[in-house]
């Protein structure tokens, strides 16, 4: 049987060593249902654009990315576009208007009302009906390898907010890098702002201010940064 190496940090490989976890075993369900997932969605996007089956066949998007999906699919339409590009992704992010990813752009002093979608084409192979194009494409499949490697058994707007400043090619990610909204900064916002909305649910109520939440988790991290800019 083929062997993986699986690197951890040192005090969770001893954690693992003294609970004597079965390390194989939790590897290879992990791993397993990580390629059902992406693979499912890599399937999904090569097939004409639609929110609803999308959903169907990916029952781990929200009910706020399908809505983001379905926005992004609208204005490609309305343009005339033979593919969803990553710019109609980062509209329909915007447009959603209620979602994670915006109260996390505004936390990272981001308003997501200066932010307009880019509407470069972006060319994807010859076929009938309206498809996701390549770097579309992409950024849902990072998306959906994003929120797996956060733990979260489900794919939202926040994840696709990660993915889309961490595609390479794509005119979204190249807005969002232009203002500052890295892919690595982002993943610790969300990691931040779930933190924080887990420890304000579980403190105040049902309802958390996911705004408070972010900067609260983010105030110590964006501290150390400034101190050590300070120190340089």
């Amino acid at each position: 049987m083929p062997k993986i190496n699986v690197y951890l940090p040192d005090d969770l490989a001893e954690a693992v060593r003294e609970t004597g976890v079965p390390v194989s075993a939790v590897c290879q369900r992990a791993l397993d249902q990580a390629v059902r997932r992406i693979t499912t969605i890599r399937q999904a996007v090569l097939t004409d654009v639609d929110a609803a089956v999308l959903a169907e066949q990916f029952p781990s998007l929200t009910g706020r990315l399908i809505t983001v999906l379905t926005l992004a699919a609208e204005r490609a339409r309305t343009a005339g576009a033979a593919t969803v590009s990553t710019g109609d992704l980062l509209h329909g992010v915007l447009a959603e208007g209620s979602n994670l990813a915006l109260q996390l752009l505004t936390a990272m002093d981001v308003s997501p009302g200066s932010l307009i979608a880019p509407t470069t084409p972006e060319p994807g192979a010859q076929a009938e009906g309206l498809r996701f194009s390549p770097k579309a494409a992409a950024a849902l499949e990072l998306a959906a390898g994003e929120a797996l490697g956060l733990g979260n058994n489900y794919v939202g707007c926040e994840h696709l907010l990660i993915a889309l400043a961490a595609e390479p090619d794509g005119a979204a990610g190249e807005l969002l890098r232009a203002r500052g909204i890295e892919a690595k900064a982002t993943r610790r916002a969300v990691a931040a702002a779930l933190t924080g909305y887990a420890h304000l649910r579980k403190n105040t109520g049902p309802a958390p201010d996911l705004l408070t939440a972010v900067r609260q988790e983010l105030a110590p991290l964006i501290e150390r940064i400034e101190r050590l800019e300070g120190q340089a």
